[in-house]
């Protein structure tokens, strides 16, 4: 299986690494300083679960020059979406597969849109993971795992062998039986988690700690299984109280991406996270003001800092 890893960040480096770890034939696309260090130095994984140095891999920054694909791995940031769409169309070809492993609940409509219903699988990754410097990825924590399925539900050979190959790397991974359910599973998560510590500057420790922060946390995850529910999606009523049991078990030092972007200065994905709860919920005639507030308080940051 040919993999090409859309996106050599945090969840793309990460993976990515691993699956090449573990004898995939992976290639990498990367941009800037970033992609510099990978050709002269490879890929560096620094994680609690064992670090990882590839010293030599195959990267590059656009998709076609390095060679066709069985399988695609979509990890950019989601304002990117639309020009990795653009720089992927000469590599999707008739049986490759594309799976996004991006936040949000939206990014599969856009692939299939793109690329053919036939094509996207779905994906979600769970992990805490950024670029600490060009050609390093820092892992935070130990939980590094992923779901992927064919979005009708059938399990399929190329599911199975992209499981296998996450197998032979190490990695945590499942095929679920309804990966759109999955994929809001961890929405409802990742909503609630990025933007209370993004709001409060903090990490989750001192988040659930405070008996406010704790339950605007529990409220803003509240509005997400409202809006999912309204879409048709079959969480229970209660699963917000379910995930911030779940939030209870992580490292106190643990933040969302969102948070670490907010402090470097870089755009925000709030538009497609809490941002996409607000217009989900006005489709479906569910109140997100929590959310709302979330999205427009970040809002000045949404761009960036003046100059990235």
């Amino acid at each position: 299986m040919r993999i090409l890893v859309m996106g050599t960040g945090g969840i793309g480096g990460y993976f990515g690494g691993r699956l090449a770890h573990g004898g995939a034939d992976v290639a990498f696309v990367a941009r800037g300083p970033h992609l510099e260090a990978l050709r002269t130095g490879g890929l560096r994984v620094a994680s609690p679960l064992g670090d990882l140095h590839l010293p030599r891999v195959r990267a590059g920054d656009d998709p076609a020059a390095l060679g066709p694909a069985d399988l695609v791995l979509v990890a950019v940031k989601l304002w990117d979406t639309d020009s990795a769409v653009h720089a992927l169309a000469p590599v999707v070809r008739d049986g490759t597969a594309v799976v996004s492993f991006q936040n949000g609940v939206q990014k599969d409509d856009v692939l299939r849109h793109a690329f053919g219903a036939g094509a996207v699988m779905g994906g979600l990754a769970y992990i805490s993971a950024t670029i600490e410097a060009p050609g390093l990825i820092r892992h935070t924590g130990r939980l590094a795992r992923l779901a992927f399925g064919e979005l009708d539900g059938t399990r399929s050979a190329r599911a199975e062998a992209l499981l296998a190959a996450c197998e032979r790397g190490g990695i945590e991974a499942s095929i679920p039986a309804d990966v759109r359910r999955a994929t809001w599973e961890k929405f409802v998560f990742l909503v609630g988690l990025s933007g209370v510590t993004a709001g409060t500057r903090q990490s989750v420790g001192p988040v659930r700690s405070n008996p406010l922060t704790r339950a605007l946390l529990l409220d803003v995850m509240r509005e997400v299984v409202a809006v999912a529910r309204a879409q048709g999606v079959g969480l229970p009523a209660d699963y917000a109280e379910e995930r911030l049991a779940f939030i209870d078990t992580l490292p106190p030092e643990l933040t969302a991406s969102m948070a670490v972007d907010l402090e470097r200065g870089n755009r925000l994905e709030v538009p497609w996270l809490s941002g996409g709860v607000v217009a989900l919920g006005e489709a479906a005639g569910v109140p997100t003001p929590l959310n709302r507030a979330v999205r427009d308080l970040l809002a000045l940051h949404a761009d960036g800092a003046p100059g990235r």
